[in-house]
């Protein structure tokens, strides 16, 4: 559906720039946007590559074992229905700490194998569980620590001090994941009320 409004949209705007006259600046648009749109990924992928080393550098240090360690109650108490060994629960973890630290593109497969495994857990059925709805609402408003991409993003960008994103961030994702435990946790109350499973 996202792709038919993004073909209208484009469609839409050079209709009405050759309407205008004005697809010579439509066109100048394009070449400038994509020039800068290689230059942005190539000085994101540069920041990136240094976070996910750093990542990996606490994954082979054990660091993220201890902090996996850590939210492991937090966790349990969040999906009580996954049983603590299976490997549904280390792909959470793992999902959580990356994104904990900013590293979302390194988070999105964690997020994919941890829901291919609740998946499972529900016995490949087409609605979703508990467990992979609070995932989801976990997911997309997770603590983050060190917002790794706004800051690549902001020094690509010249920033004056890039990292002033860090601490309203922590603020701004602390609300919006406790917000996003809370509406799964009332909704799942009212659907066990009603009686849906």
């Amino acid at each position: 559906m996202v792709n038919y409004i993004w073909v209208g949209l484009t469609v839409c705007g050079i209709l009405f720039a050759m309407i205008n006259g004005t697809m010579d600046e439509v066109n100048e648009a394009l070449f400038k946007s994509a020039k800068e749109a290689v230059t942005l990924s190539l000085g994101l992928m540069s920041i990136l590559v240094f976070w996910l080393g750093l990542m990996k550098i606490a994954e082979d240090s054990g660091l993220l074992n201890k902090l996996s360690r850590l939210f492991k109650p937090f966790v349990q108490f969040l999906f009580p229905e996954v049983p603590a060994g299976h490997p549904a629960m280390g792909y959470i973890l793992s999902n959580m700490m990356a994104n904990f630290f900013g590293l979302g593109n390194a988070a999105t497969p964690l997020g994919i194998k941890a829901m291919e495994q609740l998946k499972e857990l529900n016995g490949g059925r087409p609605e979703a569980s508990r467990s992979m709805i609070t995932f989801l609402a976990i997911n997309t408003s997770s603590i983050t620590l060190i917002p790794t991409t706004v800051i690549a993003i902001r020094m690509n960008f010249n920033s004056a001090s890039p990292t002033d994103i860090v601490f309203p961030t922590i603020i701004a994702t602390a609300i919006s994941a406790a917000g996003a435990i809370m509406i799964d946790k009332y909704y799942y109350r009212k659907r066990k009320r009603n009686g849906v499973k």
